[in-house]
This record gives C-alpha cells, structure tokens and sequence, in this order.
C-alpha cells in the first residue's frame, strides 16, 4: 500500500471512496432507507478492518471518528450541498 507524498492516506483512498459514493447513489435509486445503506457500509467497514488490523488498531480508528463528530465535523457535512448538486452563484 503506498502513501501519499504527505504520508497521510493510500494513494488509492479517492478512488475507493468514489466507489462507495456510486454505491451509495445507486442504493438510494433503489429506495434503501438511508439508514440502512449507513449500517450496511458500517458493518461491511467494521468487518473488513478486523480481517486486516487488531482490535485495538480498530479502536482507534473508531475513536479517530467519534472525535470527528464530536468536533462538528460532521454538522459541517450535513449543511454542505451533496455532491453533483448545482451550488447557485
């Protein structure tokens, strides 16, 4: 797995995201309850990173995320436009 020139994520990181993102829009094409796409992808996710890391590896990726919705991060998210949406101006 290689880093970016930063060290801070792989460099095949955007391309799995934007696979999960055309995941997510055909899922919710399909009428899948938001909800439900969520826990699908959180489990999927949980399942993947404990076949490849420790559990305290896990951990801390965890506690890495609760951190971000605690700080807001989150919030932010959810008042931004979604993506492909037309942002008048």
């Amino acid at each position: 797995m290689q880093l970016d020139p930063e060290g801070m994520a792989p460099e095949d990181l955007s391309h799995a995201g934007a696979v999960i993102d055309k995941a997510i829009e055909y899922m919710l094409e399909q009428n899948i309850a938001s909800i439900s796409i969520a826990s699908a992808l959180l489990g999927g996710a949980l399942g993947l990173l404990s076949r490849t890391l420790d559990d305290r590896a896990v951990a801390g990726i965890l506690r890495s995320a609760l951190r971000s919705v605690e700080s807001g991060e989150l919030r932010a998210m959810r008042q931004a436009p979604p993506p492909g949406a037309s942002v008048p101006g």
